[in-house]
């Protein structure tokens, strides 16, 4: 079945970068379009980067655009979301995303946390 797995979060000062991954299986990755969404408390869940099948043709929000980059790696099954420049409101888990046929699948989330 299909499987997302978040990792990468964590405790981080302002200013300063992480780097998640998301590890898919299940379903042949190549083949699909993936996201990185984010929610943090009392907030809807909202999509920051997008990563297209075949060329990975990225595309970010402009909300985060300068500061967040998305990637994969067909030969590894995994998608990444590199944060610089971490900012306290970009605090919230961090899930990836696809949808396939007419099924959205989630991950269980990865939390990031820019606190001095």
């Amino acid at each position: 079945q299909v499987q997302l797995v978040e990792s990468g979060g964590g405790l981080v000062q302002p200013g300063g970068s992480l780097r998640l991954s998301c590890a898919a299986s299940g379903f042949t990755f190549r083949d699909y379009a993936m996201r990185w969404y984010r929610q943090a408390p009392g907030n809807e869940r909202e999509v920051v980067a997008g990563i297209s099948n075949g060329a990975g043709i990225p595309n970010i929000a402009d909300s985060v655009k300068g500061r967040f980059t998305i990637s994969r790696d067909n030969a590894k099954n995994t998608m990444y979301l590199q944060i610089d420049n971490l900012k306290p409101e970009d605090t919230a888990m961090y899930y990836c995303n696809v949808f396939i046929r007419r099924d959205d699948y989630w991950g269980q989330g990865t939390q990031v946390t820019v606190s001095s």
